[in-house]
């Protein structure tokens, strides 16, 4: 199910979404299969008490295995300690490494204020894509969202 155009909605916590943006951060670690394709855009929505859309990045790679292979092929890019990671991974049989490339910080975060006014928008769990036309939604959700997620638009579906 691959689809090049349709971008990932990744919910992540404060720390993590500014450690992505900073670049220290390149690897984010998923309890599920992540199946999808490099070149892939991906949104960053900051969770609680940031509650917005703060940037985008692009999937490099994703590597799909077992909690303990994932691990090891990726922990010192995952911005966590063994033991978060452990406690993220209890019960999992399988996770994913979601490889992140070419951070981009958005001038002004999109609050969930402003993307809920534009219609009926939840933040994932985890993460979820979005096809065009919930990109143009939420590119009317003002003037910061506007240009960003038109940006996006215009990486998903070429003039």
């Amino acid at each position: 199910m691959n689809d090049p155009d349709r971008a990932m909605l990744l919910s992540v916590h404060p720390r993590f979404a500014t450690a992505i943006l900073a670049g220290s951060k390149t690897v984010e670690v998923r309890r599920q299969r992540v199946a999808a394709p490099p070149g892939t855009t991906v949104l960053l929505y900051a969770t609680a008490p940031t509650m917005a859309l703060v940037g985008k990045a692009r999937i490099a790679a994703v590597h799909v295995g077992s909690p303990r292979q994932v691990w090891t092929a990726h922990r010192v890019h995952t911005g966590i300690t063994r033991r978060e990671y452990d406690e993220y991974m209890s019960g999992a049989t399988q996770a994913s490494g979601v490889t992140l490339e070419d951070p981009v910080p958005f001038d002004e975060p999109v609050p969930l204020s402003a993307l809920r006014a534009m219609g009926a928008f939840h933040p994932p769990q985890s993460y979820r894509y979005l096809n065009s036309d919930d990109l143009r939604q939420m590119a009317q959700a003002g003037s910061a969202a506007g240009s960003a997620l038109l940006d996006v638009l215009g990486d998903l579906v070429p003039a």
